[in-house]
């Protein structure tokens, strides 16, 4: 096993014994491609997508938010192509029954990216005879379309009805409301954070394929005849930024535009921003030109004509799109990957020469799910009371933990891998003193401070 390999095995068991993910229905045998967010998961979570929202929201003056609805009209689904056109090429082994995407395991076999040449592949997949992955066997079908939109019903409605499989319709259908409730000018975007779901051939890499995940997704309109090339290179920027927000290093960034030949229909231009995962470089974001498609095909299919109206000009026109993407369990990954470290700290031991292992996990500040640890340095309750009393006195400002079970070594140690960036320990001296130790994640340094000045002296280090 190479040591990228190992590391994610790493962090997939750090996340389960720490409570940051768990593998989904695990107790009837796991179902592929679901998981459950635990405690500590769940704050994670909501940081990044609170992270984004201010960032990509809040603190701009011309973008706004919706949450639309998972459930969609069946027409929304013939207009953007997606009824007919969203899937993959799959094959299956006749040997163990499993399914794979049939450009991927040629891709593996011969470097050559023949997605959409189903006849080829199927060719290529029978002539080298490539060996399932699963059971290593050679008994192959044909190479088929496969939908991945996930079908389901709803009392009163005709037509088929599926869960999106991204939330980007529900934003383009509901462009006049938002322009006519809120008087935004071109250029103007509209977000939005939602679930989404994909019957995935293969999930794969813990979160980082998924068949119900989630989407951070902004469209952003300008005016057709605006010279959108800069404006595309900034969003790419931005979209860099916030990776290095997560904790991304520039150096495991890179641009990968998709080929002419490649790009959907509607793509003038998409570049995936790609992150070097334990696994190799995959797409982390992604950010497309999708011209004036979208709005088009709704204006066609449905009763309302999206345009936008030029009160100063007195121009109609139907505006272009640019649609940054980010994905919301992708980001937890690299902010997980860039995050786990693992240092050799004290003394060698006198047998063997080996010191310690800490493993930490050196999220940035303001994502770690726990903020600060209130540490008794015994269990008597002239130590004990205090440091809860502390302990409810700070989690109206942070979220904290209490904990005062093992060593306070054993403990340093839990809130390390979970991520914690300061511990603060009541001791025997602070009922004298007034005075509390607090210790710093990164660093392992321990300042005493004043309880009194406690506070503020946590802020100011949670604001760095």
């Amino acid at each position: 096993m190479s040591e990228k390999e190992n590391k994610m095995e790493k962090i997939v068991s750090l996340c389960k014994r720490r409570g940051l993910i768990f593998q989904g229905s695990e107790i009837y045998g796991g179902m592929g491609g679901t998981y459950t967010y635990g405690p500590l998961g769940v704050e994670l979570k909501n940081n990044i997508k609170q992270l984004w929202w201010k960032k990509f929201v809040q603190d701009r003056i011309n973008i706004v938010g919706i949450d639309g609805p998972i459930l969609l009209h069946p027409k929304l689904w013939e207009a953007s192509g997606h009824a007919e056109g969203f899937g993959d090429a799959m094959v299956d082994c006749k040997e163990c029954k499993k399914r794979f995407r049939a450009d991927h395991l040629v891709e593996d076999e011969t470097g050559e990216d023949l997605e959409g040449k189903n006849e080829e592949m199927t060719k290529i997949i029978k002539e080298k005879e490539i060996k399932c992955p699963n059971c290593g066997k050679v008994n192959w079908t044909d190479v088929k379309d496969f939908n991945m939109m996930f079908k389901t019903q709803m009392n009163g409605v005709e037509g088929d009805i599926f869960l999106r499989p991204e939330t980007a319709g529900a934003i383009f259908i509901e462009f006049k409301n938002v322009l006519d409730s809120t008087q935004q000018k071109i250029p103007f975007g509209i977000a939005q954070i939602g679930k989404a779901f994909r019957n995935e051939i293969v999930a794969s890499n813990f979160i980082f394929r998924l068949r119900e995940f989630e989407q951070m997704e902004i469209e952003y309109l300008i005016r057709p005849q605006d010279n959108w090339e800069p404006i595309f290179d900034d969003w790419l920027s931005q979209q860099e930024d916030f990776a290095m927000e997560l904790g991304a290093k520039k150096e495991d960034l890179r641009r990968l535009e998709h080929p002419r030949e490649k790009l959907s229909h509607y793509s003038k231009k998409t570049i995936d921003i790609e992150y070097n995962f334990p696994f190799g470089f995959k797409e982390l974001f992604g950010l497309a030109h999708r011209g004036d498609f979208d709005l088009t095909q709704h204006t066609e299919f449905g009763n309302e004509k999206l345009e936008y109206f030029d009160q100063e000009s007195g121009e109609r026109f139907i505006p272009h799109i640019l649609e940054p993407t980010f994905g919301v369990e992708r980001s937890l990954l690299v902010a997980l990957v860039s995050a786990y470290t693992e240092e050799q700290v004290g003394d060698p031991n006198p047998e063997d020469g080996q010191r310690d292992t800490r493993i930490v996990l050196k999220f940035p500040k303001k994502l770690a799910p726990v903020k600060i640890a209130f540490l008794p340095l015994s269990k008597k309750e002239e130590l004990t009371n205090p440091t809860k009393e502390l302990f409810n006195q700070m989690q109206e400002k942070f979220v904290c933990q209490y904990d005062d079970t093992q060593s306070i070594g054993k403990r340093y140690r839990r809130q390390d891998e979970i991520g914690t960036p300061y511990c603060v320990t009541f001791d025997f001296d602070s009922l004298e003193d007034k005075s509390v130790t607090v210790r710093d994640r990164d660093t392992m340094e321990q300042e005493r401070v004043k309880i009194e000045e406690l506070e503020n002296y946590l802020t100011e280090k949670l604001s760095e």
